[in-house]
């Protein structure tokens, strides 16, 4: 058996393999949770430095988008290559639905802000969706593995998309049921600071 490490040097070392779509969807993807990493700690950065409290669970937003982001960015490199085939069929479909789910629970529980009433509830089922499909997804990625073709290095990155995710939407929901503890002052520094 061949070391982790190395292991993980031919995994990333395919985007050499890499075609102008795959990059394009890379970076579009990759991006796109580094955008949340960034716009959700920068918010609690500005906040804490005007003197605004958030709860820790405010912070598990960034830390656990971080960990998803730096997750996702191993594991696509295997989509777009090795399993690229494989994914095309019924598990880039699930792939499908688990993002728009995913997305779409991220800005509704940013929107949820302002129409609480009317917002939780679909945030809450958009959530779940793509809790749900991500579970669908690991029995896609399992029985590759457990049929020799996957490998170490997919799966440990699947742990950490799994990890990060739960960890930034259980935060994410506790700091909303709780009021969104200093959300509220963060938005009025803001405004201050764009005039």
């Amino acid at each position: 058996m061949t070391s982790f490490p190395s292991e993980l040097a031919i995994y990333v070392g395919r985007m050499r393999e890499f075609e102008r779509r795959d990059w394009h969807v890379y970076a579009a993807w990759v991006g796109l949770m580094l955008g949340l990493v960034l716009s959700t700690g920068t918010f609690l950065l500005v906040g804490t430095f005007n003197g605004v409290s958030f709860p820790g669970e405010a912070w598990m937003v960034p830390l656990g988008a971080a960990v998803f982001a730096v997750s996702i960015a191993v594991d696509t490199i295997g989509h777009r290559t090795i399993y690229k085939a494989t994914i095309a069929r019924a598990e880039g479909l699930v792939h499908s639905i688990t993002i728009v789910m995913g997305i779409s629970s991220s800005v509704l529980l940013c929107a949820a802000y302002t129409h609480r009433q009317v917002l939780w509830i679909p945030a809450m089922i958009t959530t779940l969706l793509s809790v749900l499909y991500s579970f669908v997804d690991e029995i896609f990625h399992w029985q590759r593995y457990v049929s020799q073709k996957s490998d170490r290095v997919e799966m440990w990155s699947h742990v950490g998309i799994l990890l990060g995710h739960s960890t930034m939407m259980l935060g994410w929901w506790v700091w909303f049921w709780n009021g969104y503890a200093g959300v509220g002052e963060t938005v009025v520094v803001l405004g201050e600071i764009s005039r």
